[in-house]
């Protein structure tokens, strides 16, 4: 059949709504054989790497998993907890306290969590929340600037999904969430709470999640949102252009990406004769592979190497009660015009127009 089987429907049902938050996703263990699985679907994406499929396929296949996923695998378990992935613990707590803090402001909704690539996908949550009766759907991306290979690729997925569904739900999508006001005062209060206690560095380092140039060059915007970025919190943090400088981390292959890289910045700062920088990660909003092994441990040995005497990485925001405040604002904005704040008369309303909807349809039922 071309579509999936659709749950039993129940007349008078009163339509629920659900917020899903979508980080990247991770290996399910810190093993060649997870990185593999992982890192094939991950950059398999044609949102990801535009490199024509059959070019693509044999340097994919032939040699970057065979020799990658090892020293990958070796990387995440430099970081690997007791409990499994530090982003997918870190995701999974902050999807229960965003539903904790929608309730307090009065909404009636599920927030759940999925990953693009790996375990708990897309399809997976969107069926069960199919099955469990919710009609309105918010997808809310991990991803405060928006890329196509990030931030699209999981509405793709969305899209794909429901191409083999009948009976669609209503969906909304959050594209970023940049330059939010709260967004930034959260990143304000994480990096001033983290200076009250550790003092301040001679100059603070925005390291992002680096892109090949070429997508900028195509019309990508996440370039120009990561310096707009950059910029609202500078004005926020009071620091003038020389105290503060932004830089692209994690490349793959040889084509150029954006620049400046961070490594390479932060070593030029060492030789300069700065002795403390501190790196923060705006663009992650949940500690990773990408900011607890490279960069607080490979980006802090490039520094030190090269001569720096003080290196500190301030963790993302994690689970910050700042964090989660505007994380709700940011949603809420989104759901205006559900009906998610009921007041308990309404609820009663629905409920009893549940109950006719329901009598009618038995009705109708024996009289044919």
């Amino acid at each position: 059949m071309p579509f999936h089987k659709e749950p039993p429907y129940a007349h008078g049902t009163i339509a629920k709504t659900a917020v899903v938050l979508i980080n990247l996703g991770t290996p399910d263990a810190p093993t060649a054989a997870a990185v593999r699985r992982y890192l094939k679907e991950f950059l398999s994406d044609h949102r990801v790497v535009e490199i024509p499929r059959a070019i693509w396929w044999l340097i994919l296949n032939l040699i970057i998993l065979p020799f990658r996923s090892s020293k990958s695998a070796a990387k995440y378990a430099t970081i690997w907890s007791k409990d499994g992935s530090p982003l997918k613990i870190h995701t999974e707590k902050q999807a229960l306290l965003l539903q904790g803090y929608l309730g307090e402001r009065g909404h009636e909704v599920k927030v759940t969590y999925a990953m693009r690539y790996g375990s708990t996908n897309i399809p997976e949550v969107l069926s069960k929340l199919k099955a469990e009766g919710y009609e309105r759907l918010l997808i809310l991306p991990a991803y405060p600037q928006y890329s196509a290979t990030t931030t699209a690729s999981n509405f793709d997925a969305v899209f794909r999904h429901y191409q083999q569904v009948r009976n669609i739900p209503e969906l909304r999508f959050i594209k970023n969430y940049h330059d939010h006001e709260a967004y930034i005062q959260a990143l304000k209060h994480s990096i001033l709470h983290y200076w009250q206690s550790n003092g301040r560095p001679e100059k603070l380092v925005m390291s992002f999640h680096g892109l090949p140039k070429a997508f900028l060059m195509r019309g990508d915007p996440y370039h120009c949102e990561c310096y707009k970025t950059a910029r609202l919190l500078a004005e926020q943090l009071g620091l003038n252009k020389e105290q503060y400088v932004v830089t692209f981390q994690s490349r793959l292959g040889r084509a150029e990406w954006l620049q400046p890289y961070t490594a390479p910045t932060v070593q030029a700062l060492a030789k300069q004769g700065l002795k403390r920088i501190d790196v923060v990660c705006p663009g992650f909003i949940a500690d990773c592979l990408e900011t607890l092994e490279e960069i607080a441990m490979e980006v802090r040995d490039d520094f030190l190497q090269a001569g720096g005497k003080e290196f500190h990485y301030i963790p993302c925001l994690n689970e910050s009660p700042e964090w989660l405040r505007a994380l709700a604002e940011i949603t809420e904005q989104h759901l205006i015009g559900w009906p998610t704040m009921m007041t308990g008369s309404l609820r009663e309303q629905l409920k009893q127009q549940a109950l006719l909807s329901r009598s009618e349809a038995k009705r109708l039922g024996a009289e044919h």
